[in-house]
Order: C-alpha cells, then structure tokens, then sequence
C-alpha cells in the first residue's frame, strides 16, 4: 500500500480528552476515532492489526478443535429471565422495544443463547465434550466509558463455550483453553500474567484472567515477585503484617459523633490494627443479618464472604441495623450480640485486646477479646493490600494496576440447569451439561500491546500485530533516483509477501520520521540522498532503535533477515509453551 492512497489521519497533539497512553497514541497515530463516548470507529491500520490479532486466535482455536459458529447480538429478554441475569445485569445492559412491542436486549455476552443451542441440539453423552466459539460484537452501557478501548460500551469478544458430560472433560477443555489463551498472548507479543479471579455474575467454581501490568489497569493485582504468586484482588490470599499490641482495659467509653477507624483511632489514642470493625450484611434470601469482623488497618473482601455465606449478601440498610443490634452504623461491634452469625477475619488475634463499637450510639468499648465471645467463626475475609506477607514464600507482596485481556470460567450446571439443557448417559439418564466460558477483548489486545510498547515518540509494534511490518520511506520524492529505488524495493517485499507501506508523500524528512515513529512500524526503510551516495539504504529498528546501513543489492534479504530474527523471537516464546492433546 502507499500512503498517499491510505487513510492514515495523524494528529501532532494529544486529544484533550484522552487521559491514557494507548487512547492518546490510538487517536494521534490515526487508529481510532470516536463516534460517541466509549463507541470507536476503527480505521484502516488498526483494523489491519485487529484481522492479524483475529487470525491468530482462530489458529489457535483450531488448534485445540474448536468450531466456530455466530450468535445473533440481539436477544429475546426471556431467555435472560430463565437464569435470572435479566435483573442481575441491571442497568449494564442495553434493552429495547421492538414494533409488537417485546422486550429484547442487546447481548453482553452469550451463555445463554450457547445453553439454549445446546438444549436444542444435544441429546447424548456420545456428542460430548464440544467446544464452540464465536468473534462478535458485544454492548454493554458502561457507565464511566474512558481509557479508549479499555473501557467501552460496544466491543469485540471472542468468547467460546464448552460443553461436556463429565467434570474431567470440563478441567480438559479448560486447561486447552488456558494454554490456547497462553500461546494467543504470547503470539501477540504480550507479556502476561495469569492470575486467580472471582467468577462474579458468571458463576460456576473456579475462574482465571490473564493479565498485563499497566498502571492504566482499572484492576488491581497481588503479586509477589520472589515466588511468582498473583492473584485477583478479589481473591488474593495474603498474612497480614502483626505488630505488638498493647492491653487495653476493659470498659465503656463515650465518643461522640467518633463513627469512623480514623476518628476512633484518634480519639481513643489505640492504632488502627488494634480496633476491629464490625460490618453488618443481610442475606437477600432470607433476610437473616451476618456480622463480619475485620482489623481496623484491613478492608473486608465481600467476595470471599459471599463465598462463604453461599448467599447475595448485601449491606444493612441503617434502619435495620438498629433493629438488629441497636445501635446506628458506627458505633456497631461483636459485644452481646444475639442469634447472629459472626465471622471474623483470620488476622486478627483471638487473645488480643481491642476496641470496636459497643452498639450504643456514640460509645465504644474497650478491652473486648474474641476468644471471650460467644461462637464466632474464624475465616479469611479481608483484601489482601500491598506490604503483606506472601502465604507461599513468606516474601512481600505487591499491588499492580493491571489490564484484563481474557478470562477463563469453570461454569460447571448454573446455566444447563436454569434452562433445562440435559444429555442421556450410557444408562439413559438425563443429567445438566456441564459448561465452560471462555473470552478475550481483541480491542484489549491493541491497547494493552501499546501501553507495553511505546516510547515518548509513539508506539513501538510487537511485528505479528504491527498494521505493516515494513515501512519504506522516500525522503525527496521529486528525486527520480531516490523515487525509483523506493519503489523498487517496495515491489520486492511485496513480490515476497511482505506486508509493507510505501511512503510517497511529497513531505519533509521530519514530517515523515515522525509519523513513522507515532506508528510504530517495526522496520523502517529509509532512501536518502547520503547514503543513496554509497548506494545503500538505511535501516532502522523501532524497537531498539538500530540504524544500519547496507549496500542497495543486499538490502532486500537484510530487511528478511531482521523481520524474520523479530517473528523468530515471538515464535520461540510461544514453542515453549507445552501443548495438550487435542478433545
């Protein structure tokens, strides 16, 4: 392609309203443009990036026997009401009215219309395990959409199902999946993380996401760089930090309109880590309160507690909480509570003596131990924080921001069973399909591949998702020489199968190195009046920002030779991760 054909829109200045690295570089470099908030148009070179990045994941789910299939976007709202997640996606999802006045939405993701196929369609445990998976658009109505294509209300999923008829064939196919999802990042340049998730309103028994480090990331990370350990906030295990606690005496003390840790702490004069609060949930179900307890310096996990309660808990409303303890949110605590369930977190220490609210309004107490209450169940139910201490190697642990590139889920029957999707076993029996689900954001993949990759000059392309590989730039156009020779070796690379853009523009040699740097091209090829001198062309690296200089009849097969050493780098990552046996 030549650039005086191409629509490449560059911008010298950072849009106003992009406040991240990749959402400015995508703008400027003339990738996106945004129709509205969190909707993007893609233009010509990143969807060029977007087909590579799709290519690849379709090798991939070759690989592992996957067929593709593709799922209407737009949805009968029954069919979301029969597991519920209708009112569990609240307003995150987009419905609508059609002219017969029915309700339909516009699909966030597809469990239910796969659970509804396999109903349909499978009958018998002979048909088992399957794995089915499409590329299409998903919406979502996000309501803070930013960070350009991190955070977005329409985008493109790739997510894929599995269906099979024994939990080994689930733990099979989800462990094709993980490494599928291992070799996709890996061909695409990333450097990842995999790390331990909650499954949230997917449901199912177990979940991972694969990460890249970024402190664009709107998720947080516990990792602990001496062993490798790394875990969703949501579920991250730690031990907390102890410290040497001081005995504090038994009684009542008065602390007016003091209902927060940092004004108890200072008003008592006792450290953070020697109050414990009291947090008062209610099960949805039944209504029944649970009172869990965690050290005043910790925040409690409500995934891990939901987890436990094997409920949807949500938070005491305030009139409630009094008619359940008495006393108004603050000034709540552990102390003479009747006929409710308390779980306290596993950090705090049964014989310390500590502080917390004495369910009356405007007091604390003092002095209280947990081993002096009556039953209180002992659990981990706080977030793990920056500064613990690693549970596998004893090492430091530390938060990173992160950006989710794809998630794997164990779904196990939640939905085969909500819907009636069943299979016959070699008896005649009918039991629930047992499912998997599986996603990656190909938009994602752009972003976080240029928050990985870019310097103050622009980005800097993996090559097997770069828009072009090669770039060769004529400095002086209007000179036949240097116009010829240009052409002529952007014939040769084409003639080769090389992916390459001529730039042909009648421009300034600055004008051209810096969109060239903006767009990150891997190879760039430059033709110049100095070293056209020599007859040579030079070459440049984005990467490392090598420039060298070879003679024109070698040109050609040098640039093979860097294009090649640079796939070779990404291919030999990606072989070294082991393959499992085809389903």
């Amino acid at each position: 392609m030549k650039w005086t054909q191409s629509f490449i829109p560059t911008l010298k200045e950072d849009p106003a309203d992009a406040e991240i690295i990749s959402h400015k570089l995508m703008i400027r470099a003339g990738l996106i443009k945004p129709l509205m908030a969190g909707v993007y148009t893609y233009l010509p070179l990143a969807w060029k990036s977007f087909l590579k990045i799709e290519n690849i994941i379709r090798e991939e789910m070759d690989r592992i026997s996957a067929q593709e299939i593709l799922m209407p976007g737009l949805n009968p709202i029954e069919i979301w009401e029969e597991t519920g997640r209708n009112e569990d996606m609240g307003n995150e999802m987009y419905r609508l009215k059609d002219r017969r006045d029915r309700t339909l939405c516009l699909a966030p993701t597809h469990e239910e219309i796969i659970t509804d196929l396999a109903r349909g369609e499978i009958r018998s445990y002979k048909e088992l395990p399957q794995i089915w998976y499409q590329i299409q658009t998903k919406f979502r109505d996000e309501p803070r959409p930013r960070s350009g294509l991190l955070r977005v209300k329409e985008f493109a999923m790739k997510d894929s199902y599995t269906l099979a008829a024994t939990f080994e064939q689930l733990d099979e196919s989800y462990d094709l999946h993980a490494r599928a999802y291992k070799r996709i990042f890996t061909r695409c340049g990333l450097e990842y993380l995999l790390v331990g998730a909650a499954s949230g309103l997917m449901g199912g028994s177990a979940s991972q996401e694969f990460m890249v480090l970024s402190p664009a990331g709107e998720d947080s990370v516990i990792v602990c760089e001496k062993c490798g350990y790394a875990d969703n906030m949501e579920i991250a295990t730690s031990k907390a930090v102890s410290y040497e606690s001081r005995e504090l005496e038994s009684k009542l003390v008065h602390t007016p309109n003091q209902r927060t840790i940092e004004e108890v702490s200072a008003f008592l004069d006792i450290p953070k880590w020697q109050l414990v609060k009291s947090l008062l949930y209610v099960i949805e179900e039944t209504g029944q309160p649970v009172m869990a307890l965690v050290r005043g310096d910790h925040k409690l996990n409500e995934a891990k507690l939901n987890g436990i309660i094997g409920s949807v808990l949500r938070q005491a409303e305030p009139e409630e909480a009094k008619g359940f303890v008495g006393a108004d949110i603050g000034f709540i605590g552990p102390h003479d509570v009747e006929s409710m369930r308390i779980i306290a977190d596993t950090a705090i220490d049964p014989e310390m003596t500590f502080a917390t609210g004495a369910n009356q309004n405007d007091y604390h107490i003092t002095g209280l131990k947990l081993s002096q209450l009556r039953s209180v169940e002992y659990a981990d139910i706080r977030m793990a924080d920056e500064g613990d201490i690693c549970s596998q190697c004893g090492g430091t642990l530390s938060m990173k921001n992160s950006v989710e590139l794809g998630h794997i889920f164990k779904l196990g029957t939640k939905y085969s069973k909500a819907m009636g999707a069943t299979f016959l076993d070699e008896e005649g029996s009918a039991h629930p399909i047992i499912m998997g689900s599986y996603g990656i954001g190909l938009g994602r993949i752009m972003a976080a591949a240029i928050e990985l990759y870019h310097d103050d000059d622009g980005i800097i392309w993996p090559i097997t998702i770069a828009p072009y590989d090669v770039l060769v730039t004529i400095i002086n156009v209007t000179d036949e020489k240097l116009n010829s020779t240009g052409h002529q070796i952007y014939q040769e690379l084409k003639s080769k199968s090389i992916d390459v853009l001529l730039d042909d523009r009648d421009d300034r040699p600055g004008v051209k190195f810096k969109d060239a740097d903006l767009l990150g091209f891997p190879i760039r090829v430059t033709i110049g009046p100095r070293a056209m001198k020599e007859d040579c062309l030079e070459i440049y690296r984005r990467d490392t920002k090598e420039n060298i200089k070879v003679k024109l009849e070698d040109a050609v097969e040098k640039i093979l030779e860097i294009r090649e050493s640079l796939f070779r780098s990404i291919n030999e990552k990606t072989a070294k991760i082991t393959e499992q046996p085809k389903i």
